[in-house]
Parts: C-alpha cells; structure tokens; sequence
C-alpha cells in the first residue's frame, strides 16, 4: 500500500504477574521485535526461565500495540479521504517515461483501492464486535431467562425438557440392533452416483476468502496436557486477569473429538478414526432429517427407503451451541473447563471451539491441528497475516516427519480387498458405470500392493531372507507394483467424493454380527488366488484382529502419499516387524510441507528449551523450503536464571577412577572392562551425590546388557546399599509407578535413621524418562549420560535420509556434509533432552557428568545448550573431577568426609560378552 506504516518498537517495560528477570525481559524484547519485523524467530529458554510468560506477555503486547496502530492508521486514511496517501505517493514518484495522465490515473486507482480496503476492514471489525456484543447479551439472557448459573441448570425449563427428549431419542436410535437384515438400510451403504471426475476447487469461484479483520496468535504445543498448561500460565498473567481491561482477551483452545466429546454412546467407541466417523454420521444424520424428515422417496426406483434418525443431541441443541460459544469467548478456559461446561448446557464443545475460532486473538491448538494440511483447513484454520508459536519445538522436524509418513500392512491390504469384492459383489446392479469402473481400479491397486509385498518376502536374496527392507523412491515403487500408469490424484479424488471408506466401514459394522462365516486363507499366495475370482458365494468377514473395522482409511493415506513429489519421500517394503509385511511412506523433505506456515504467516516463532542444535531445524525446515527465508532467522538463546558458576556443574569426563578411557562407540561399549569401568565410576559418585542420581543409556538392550554384567560381578548388591536402584520400564503404563517409588525413596532416605542416600535411576535416552519428567532438586542431583547415543546408522530409512541431505544441503562451515550434520545432530539433541532434566527452577542445583572423551572435542561440546556450554569443565582424570563434585556438594550441604577409593570394587572377574 502507498500509506506508509506505522513501525513499532519494543516497550521499555512489559505486562508481567511479577519483576521480570533480566533474561526474560531480553526475551520478551526480542520477540517483540521478531514479530513486528516479520522474522522467523528461534528461541531457546531454558526450563524453570518462565518461557511461557516470557511467550505470553511478549507476544500480546505486540498484539495489543498492533491493533491500536491499525485502528490508527485505517481512522487517518478513512478521514483524509487518501490525501494523505496522496501526497507519500507523490515523495514517490520517479522520472518515469509514462505520461502524466497514466500516473494520475494509476494513483487514483492505489488511493481508491486503499481506502476501500480500509473500509473494508473497519466494517468487519464492527461487525465482529457486534456479533461479539449480541452473543454476551444473548447469554445473558439465556441465563436470567432459564434460571442459570454458572455450572448449574433448572433441569424443569422447557428448553431442557426438549433436550433431553432428544437424548432419549438418540439413545433409542444408537442402540436398536439387527439393521443389517433390512433391505432399505443395504441403500444407507451405496455408493452415490459419479458422473464427473473434474475437481472441485476448478468449479468455485477466484475470489478470495474474506478474512474476519481480526490479527490472530496460533499457539502450537505436542499434547493436550501442555495446551493445558498454557492456559494456566495465561490466567497467571496480567492479559488474564480483568483488571486488563483496555485489552480485553478471547482464547479458545482446539482439541480432537476424543478429548472434547460428551456424547457417551459415541466416546466409548474403540478409536479416535471411529469416534470421528459416529460423528460425522450423527450430524449427516440430523441434515436428512432436517431436510427430508424421517424418511425420503427414491425417485429412481419408486420405494421407501430407511434413513436413521439417529442424531446428537449436544450438536443439534442451537441455543446451547449458541450460549456455550459465548461463554468460551467471553473467559479464559482450557478443555477441561470447556467439557464441564459444555455438560452443563448441554452442547458439543468440539464444534462450539471451532465457532468460536473466529471471535478469538489467541487460538491454543495441538501440533496435529495446525502442522498437517488437511486437518487444518477442515477446522478452518485461516494463517494469512496471523503470528504462530511453537512451542516444545525441539522435535519439530521429526513430528512433521511423523505426521506425514504412513504405513500399510499386508492385512490391512488383505482385509480391504476382501470387503471391498464382497460389497462390490453385493451391489453390484446398483454401481452405475462410473462408480463400478472406480472400484475395480481400486481392487486393482490392492491386489498389487499385496503382490509386491508378498514377492519381497519371497525373494531368495540374502537381504530379503534375512528379514531386511528395501527402499524405493515413489517411481521405483510404482514400476515394480506395476501401478505407474493409475492416475491416483484421480482415484482420491473419488475417495473423497464417494467416501466409499466410510460406506464400507459402516456396511460391514451392521453386517458383521449377522455375518456366520468367515473368509480364510492358507496362504497369502491361496488370498491373491481367491481374490481374482468373483464367486458370489463369498460370506462377509468377520475377523478379531485389533484394526479398523475397514482400513481403506488407512490405504488412502498411503495412496496419498504416492502423489506426492518423487524425490520427497521414499517407500519402504519391509519384510518383518510386529505387522508382518508392510509398505511405508517415509517423508524426506518436511520443508515442503511447512513452506505454507512461512509464506502464510507474518511471523513464526519456535521456542523451546533446547533448541541447540538449531542448524538441523534452519537447514531442513526453512533453508529447504526457500532460500529467501534464511534471511528471515532470527536466533536467540537466553542464559538460566541460575548462577550456573554456584548451582551448576557440567564435567566432560574422559576416563574412570582405575584410568580406563570412557569411549563408549557402538564396537567397544560392550568391552567388560568398560562397563566394569564406568560401575566403578557410579559407585564412587554415591557416596558424595546426596538424593537422586539419573544414569541415561543410549538405549535398553545396552542398558539390560549393563546391569546383568553388573548383577553377575556382585556391583548392584553395592550399589543398592547405598542408593536403591530403579530401571525405567519399557511398558508406559508402568512409568508413573517407578517415578513415584523413586521419589518416595528419596524422601525417606532424608530421614536420620536411613542408611540410604538415596536412589539411583537407570533410564534410556529418547525413552519414556527423557521428555517431560521433571527431576528438579533431590529428585536428580546428579545426572550421568553413557556416551554419545547415536542413532543405528545401519537404519535404511537414516541412510536413506542422510544420503538425500548430502544431495541436497550444503556443507556445513568444517566442510561436513548435510547427512553426517544431521545424524550428529540427532545425538546431540537426545543429549540435551536429557541432562536438561536437572535444572527446573532458579534455586536448583545438580553436577552433570558426560563420560566420554568423545564429550571434550569441541565439535561436540560446542552443540550443548550455551548456559551449559559456558560451565563445562573437561576433565581427564577421575580424582580431578571426584574432588570438584565433592566441593561443589559440600558448599551447600554438610556431610561427614568421604575419600575416593579407586578400588572400593572387588576384581570382576572374566565374564563371556553377552
């Protein structure tokens, strides 16, 4: 636009619930300034800084600022008619060889365009903070009119009598059985007619989407539990109180079906892709009834035909919807708060969320809902002009990997082709032509991703015998299944469409318990046999395998994945695992798919505790995606509000008390002398380390592998007389037990009488213990990590992944290439994860002890987080670093003396390696 605009600047003072620290006002300066500047900002805070806050206030009184310069400038605009614009303009003007007239013309047109969009956007602000105003008003009266308070309802009012008559017939509806064996439900599952294979987008007009004029902040978190917590700290801050009342805040928090359902009948179904379906049909249901009552007329072939009527009530009450979406705008709650209300006047929270996105500045929302494509324009998500922050960003890159990839397996290929010929066999007069040639090109798909699977495990080369995977790009694949000339944009496109997953689901769901027989086959090669024929003597297949009633859901993704760009991703046959044989989508290029949030996006934040490396997230999120966008980065990383020369000790320690060399690499970690080596290191540091001591391992096998040569020697009979020991379990279910024994103990080993100093926790690196679990103050006052955990370099897909960055990122400034970066980067994030668990808060303290040599190049150590980075110490000899650790621990607590004892182990003896 000619007008020129405002630029802001960062305040001397924010918002805060108390005196920031010095840190976080650095941070919340920065944030301000990357926002207003449009920059992609990377920030590292480490946990126990106030990161949160620091996000929460930074970022909203940017907000707050931006929306009272807009209101300025559209006012200035509105009022001088574009005199002013006018005039800039004419600052403007070069000596150009158009004649004046163009120019005049041209600038009459820039004046008129910028104060009709001026126009524009006060009208839908107004309008916005009108609909705002009659939805508070028609709470209230829904309140004063129906006698209720907050969390409580008269259950005699008319209105709720009328609900839950509802209730009582939509319970009626959900439970009636035996369907199946009406004619008229078999025409619920046909297919609809497919007369035009044009895309639907071709058909609607260019216009753009009007946008609601509000300037919105998106933030972004892994788990419903730290959207959760978010909330929290938000009502902790100035922005979330009342008093700010020159800035009045709505939030509303997205969450999935499953969290946000109050419907019973629907919340107990076995899945999230189920509870979607009941619902998706629930509502269908409530439009035909709408629009057709309670049964229609089938004009084609002159009869009745059954329609169910059963709907959700908490989705068909309008006036609850209506009260529900005004209560989420008009105060701050997170899902659980939003679920009891939703009970309470009886609503469904998931779609009154989704109405009340576009009243809100501030939307909470899980990775899932804005990262993946599909998911975010079916809520409705609009990014253009908005700011997003992501927060827990560590493993960005590897969650849109995930979120991308996808896998089939050879049953769930089976099981769909089975269906899909029996329910083609069924209606099979009914399939117009259109629909009839789709669904055999289906079959055809299916029987050759079954083939190609089943011809790998059959192969009698040694990589195939020997239960390896082979990789493909996307064009390999389709040559060797013999599918490269389907057109599946075409085929999903009618998937879509037709939604024969859906139909296919929902038939067999009603046929399954009238079904007797079931389909068996020998052998896979007797199921491709059998699923050429077209006996119509085929029984509809029950099965009690834990899967989908119908994965052609599942397949979709797959097929999907097969449009994608060819040198983006790869397809892996595997010929073992849990699942048997399978085919997997493996995404190589995330940039591709986050390229939307930087072009979108006026702003995007990613924040994190350690967020170090950082190169791994700039080369292959934003570098990869465009190259003008590097000059957007924006890095910061703040320092820990500790005195990290006090209450912080980092030691990279290069050999054990005897003077054996810590280099625990994948050839010689299992060397006896070694694992002797470093239980010696373990039992010597539990006689100076009061409270808990965590030792990570690179992974279980080496931790189990550990502890048996251990057991065998007699070092856990030591070990446990000093500190109890505890294993992080493999089983998640088990974890919250072992941290809460773990933590009992040490409590009790603070009593006089115990003879314990406390516990020792082994844990994995990238296990259940390493993300998440907080082991601030006694819980983890020391932390041991074994070595480097690199990942299995013999991995196909790592190889796979690394060869692709060598191809196509530069080298690094040591002339390194992309592949070898991004694979010590992987380590080096693991390892900060986890000695991050130590430090949680400003008056903690802990030793951190890195015991490998590996630990003193500074390749390596100069990829911890900086606060880190700047204490560590790198040591070469045990009695060095057993003296700093015992006068670190005896500046804060006193403790009778304690000398290192190299020898304080008995000589192990020999022990064959496991």
């Amino acid at each position: 636009m000619s007008h020129k605009e405002e630029v802001l600047s960062a305040p001397e003072e924010f918002p805060f619930p108390f005196e920031p620290y010095s840190i976080q006002k650095q941070f919340m300066t920065s944030l301000y300034s990357a926002i207003e500047e449009r920059k992609i900002g990377i920030f590292e805070s480490p946990t126990g800084t106030g990161k949160s806050l620091s996000l929460i206030c930074g970022s909203l009184t940017w907000l707050k600022d931006h929306e009272e310069r807009e209101e300025r400038r559209i006012d200035a605009i509105l009022s001088s008619g574009g005199r002013e614009s006018a005039s800039s303009s004419n600052l403007e003007k070069t000596g150009e060889d158009e004649p004046l007239w163009v120019k005049e013309f041209a600038e009459k047109n820039k004046i008129s365009a910028e104060i009709k969009l001026a126009r524009s956007m006060k009208e839908r602000k107004t309008r916005s903070e009108k609909e705002m105003k009659m939805m508070q008003k028609n709470l209230k009266e829904s309140k004063k009119q129906h006698g209720i308070k907050y969390g409580k309802r008269k259950l005699e009012s008319n209105n709720d009598d009328e609900v839950l008559a509802l209730m009582k017939q939509a319970r009626m509806e959900l439970e009636k059985k035996d369907l199946g064996c009406e004619e008229g439900v078999d025409e619920m599952y046909a297919l609809d007619e497919y007369e035009s294979d044009e895309d639907p987008e071709s058909n609607k007009s260019n216009k753009e989407e009007e946008q609601d004029g509000v300037t919105r902040i998106y933030f972004c978190s892994r788990t419903h539990s730290q959207l959760t917590q978010f909330i929290h700290e938000l009502k902790k801050s100035p922005y979330g109180k009342t008093c700010f009342s020159d800035f009045p805040l709505s939030v509303v928090s997205l969450a999935s079906r499953k969290s946000f359902c109050i419907n019973e009948d629907v919340k107990k179904l076995f899945s999230i892709q189920q509870i979607n379906d009941k619902c998706l049909e629930l509502q269908k249901n409530l439009k035909e009834k709408q629009k057709k009552k309670d049964e229609e007329i089938d004009v084609v072939r002159k009869k009745r035909v059954r329609v169910s009527n059963a709907t959700c009530c908490y989705y068909s009450n309008s006036k609850g919807m209506d009260d529900l979406t005004s209560k989420i705008v008009e105060q701050i709650s997170d899902i659980e708060d939003i679920v009891k209300e939703g009970r309470t006047v009886r609503a469904c929270p998931y779609y009154a969320t989704r109405r009340a996105v576009s009243f809100s500045q501030l939307v909470a929302l899980p990775y899932q809902t804005l990262l993946h494509k599909p998911t975010r324009i079916a809520t409705g998500i609009n990014l253009k002009n908005s700011i997003v922050i992501i927060d827990e960003a560590h493993n960005l890159v590897e969650a849109i990997n995930n979120m991308y990839s996808c896998q089939v397996s050879l049953r769930e290929v089976e099981k769909s082709l089975s269906q899909l010929q029996q329910y083609a066999q069924k209606f099979n007069k009914r399939l117009k032509a259109k629909n009839l040639f789709y669904v055999k090109q289906i079959l055809f798909i299916l029987r050759h991703l079954a083939m190609v699977m089943v011809k790998q495990g059959q192969s009698t080369s040694p990589a195939a015998q020997s239960g390896s995977s082979l990789l493909l790009t996307i064009n390999q694949f389709l040559f060797k299944a013999s599918l490269d000339n389907i057109n599946f944009h075409k085929i999903l496109r009618y998937c879509q469409r037709s939604k024969i997953s859906k139909k296919l689901s929902g038939f067999f769901e009603k046929m399954e318990s009238n079904s007797k027989k079931t389909t068996s086959y020998s052998s896979v090669a007797t199921f491709l046999e059998e699923s050429k024929k077209t006996d119509s003597k085929h029984s509809f297949e029950t099965s009690n395998d834990v899967m989908m009633r119908s994965p052609l859901m599942q397949i979709e993704s797959f097929l999907m994945s097969l449009t994608s760009p060819g040198e983006d991703g790869r397809i892996v046959i595997s010929t073992d695992g849990v699942g048997g044989r399978c085919l997997k989508y493996v995404l190589m290029n995330p940039a591709f798919h986050f390229k939307d949030l930087l072009e979108e996006c006026r702003s995007v934040i990613v924040a994190g505790g350690t967020m170090q490396p950082s190169s791994c997230l700039i080369d292959q999120l934003i570098g990869q995606a465009e190259p003008l966008h590097r000059d957007r980065v924006f890095e910061f990383s703040c320092g820990h509000v500790i005195d990290g020369a006090k209450q912080l000790l980092p030691i990279a320690l290069s050999s054990g008390p005897s003077g054996e060399s810590f280099e625990f690499t994948f050839e010689k970690r299992t060397s006896l002398v070694l694992v002797d080596e470093l239980g010696r290191l373990i039992l010597n540091m539990i006689n100076i380390i009061p409270g808990g001591l965590v030792c990570f391992f690179p992974s279980y096998k080496y931790e189990d592998f550990v502890y048996k040569r251990w057991q065998n020697t007699g070092l856990i009979e030591k070990l446990d007389a000093k500190k109890k020991i505890f294993r992080e379990p493999k089983n998640s279910g088990d974890v919250d037990k072992v941290l809460i024994d773990y933590s009992k103990c040490i409590r009790r080993a603070t009593a006089p009488t115990s003879k314990l100093t406390g516990a020792l926790l082994l844990s994995i690196v990238g296990g259940k213990m390493s993300e998440g679990i907080n082991f601030s103050d006694d819980l983890g006052r020391c932390v041991i990590m074994v070595g480097l955990p690199y990942p299995n370099l013999h991995s196909p897909e790592l190889k796979e992944k690394m060869r692709y960055l060598d191809q196509n990122m530069r080298r690094d400034t040591d002339g390194r290439k992309g592949g070898q970066v991004h694979y010590e980067n992987l380590c080096m994030k693991a390892v900060n994860q986890s000695i991050g668990r130590a430090i949680r808060h400003k008056d903690d303290y802990a030793v951190l002890l890195l015991a490998d040599l590996r630990y003193g190049k500074s390749s390596v150590s100069s990829k911890l987080p900086s606060w880190i980075g700047r204490q560590l110490r790198k040591v070469d000899r045990f009695g060095a670093a057993f003296g700093a650790v015992k006068k670190f621990f005896n500046q804060r607590i006193r403790r009778p003396e304690t000398t290192c004892d190299v020898r304080s182990v008995v000589e192990f003896p020999s022990l064959p390696v496991m």
